[in-house]
């Protein structure tokens, strides 16, 4: 009789703490406290769940991908976007130089060791002098001097592979891993495959100056198309990578979804186009040295529409092989972004922003007016390789703040 009675005391505590449960039988809730599985499988779409044991009582559930993963890919994301921007300013250097046609062969692994010895250099500078660029330009040129331009071009090389390796690597193990939902596993197997087309781009583009070409007696260089091409691939890689990196880093903003707030997301959207726009219409500068041929500013020579601005025929020919149009355009350009850029940040301060974002779109500003001052004293002081070099990095910078810009005024998944 006194243990019934001390039954239904204990049963009378117990009970209460869990309110929650159904059907509880006393004796079990007094002979074994409360326990929970050792491994637990949440079944959600895109995700995996793991149970580590934290305690010998306690256990803590762990779900891949989360913050923490989610974080660390976005710094692994945004370090290859680095990658990237480095491979854009040493091919523009390689360009500047003369030297991205020193190397007349294209192979994945050989080419990775550099000639050692005097025969195998002597072996490398016999097949350059066998290709246009020595012929017409480079007829003088020493040994000494190709050693320059060979390694200018095998150091770019070399960086296109090391920005491979630091996509497929870490991809490989992140995939192991489980850090990447459905979605991301799609994202990083476009990047990649992207970085390897990028590579066989840029040969092709190669060997569009390797052609000989009997009608012509101007200077070897590359199609201004495939230079287009070459740098608005890596542009997009750059771009792509660095946005998704900064949507994992970075926190959304909780923006309210009023008129003014969609209207500054749609010009923030056109501006950063535009200066898309403008950085490849940059590509076609360099590919005509279009730099070279109006050295004066704001006007071109005595006119502000140079009369020989539609010469060849059909008129859209011009547009992309008729160097006084390409650099006319790219004034437009580069002056319709700045303009943008300026009604952005007015547009902005009548709004109430986060401070990341304003702050961005402040970045965004000084860029712009900086990155015009640059491309003015390169044109004045006839293209000098080491301003013209900046400038080229300055518009992958202010692209990059276009892209903050776009990363903190993004819209929150519901």
């Amino acid at each position: 009789m006194f243990k019934v009675c001390h039954q239904k005391l204990l049963t009378m505590i117990i009970i209460p703490r869990f309110t929650r449960c159904t059907a509880i039988n006393p004796l079990i809730l007094i002979i074994s406290p409360q326990r929970t599985p050792l491994r637990q499988w949440m079944l959600q779409r895109g995700q995996n769940t793991v149970v580590a044991e934290s305690g010998p009582s306690q256990t803590s559930t762990v779900t891949v991908p989360n913050a923490a993963t989610n974080r660390l890919v976005g710094r692994w994301l945004v370090g290859c976007s680095g990658l990237v921007l480095g491979a854009v300013v040493l091919g523009g250097v390689t360009r500047l130089t003369e030297s991205g046609l020193s190397m007349v062969d294209w192979h994945l692994v050989k080419e990775m060791k550099p000639p050692r010895s005097q025969a195998e250099w002597e072996a490398e500078f016999s097949k350059y002098q066998q290709f246009p660029e020595f012929k017409i330009m480079n007829h003088d040129m020493t040994l000494t001097e190709f050693k320059f331009i060979f390694y200018m071009e095998w150091g770019h090389r070399m960086w296109g592979r090391l920005v491979g390796l630091a996509y497929i690597l870490p991809t490989m193990y992140f995939w192991k891993k489980g850090y990447f939902n459905r979605s991301m596993k799609a994202r990083v197997l476009g990047l990649c495959g992207f970085v390897f087309f990028q590579g066989l781009l840029g040969w092709y583009m190669v060997k569009s100056g390797l052609e000989e070409k009997p009608e012509s007696y101007d200077i070897p260089r590359v199609s201004q198309y495939r230079l287009a091409s070459h740098l608005g691939s890596a542009l997009l890689l750059y771009c792509a990578s660095l946005w998704t990196g900064l949507t994992l880093m970075l926190p959304a903003n909780k923006l309210p979804d009023s008129k003014r707030v969609l209207q500054l997301r749609r010009f923030a959207k056109g501006t950063g186009a535009l200066v898309l726009l403008t950085a490849l219409s940059g590509a076609f500068v360099a590919g005509l040295d279009a730099g070279l041929v109006y050295n004066s500013f704001p006007k071109m020579g005595e006119y502000w529409i140079p009369d020989d601005l539609l010469a060849f025929s059909p008129t859209i020919k011009n547009f992309f092989e008729n160097p006084t149009t390409v650099q006319f355009d790219h004034r437009v350009l580069a002056i319709g972004s700045l303009a943008a850029i300026t009604g952005l940040y007015f547009f902005s301060r009548r709004m109430h922003l986060p401070r990341r974002a304003k702050i961005a779109i402040s970045c965004l500003t000084a860029m712009a007016y900086t990155q015009v001052a640059l491309g003015i004293c390169t044109l004045l002081l006839y293209v000098p390789t080491p301003l013209a070099a900046t400038h080229q990095s300055g518009s992958v910078a202010l692209l990059t703040f276009a892209i903050w810009v776009l990363a903190e005024l993004r819209k929150v998944a519901k």
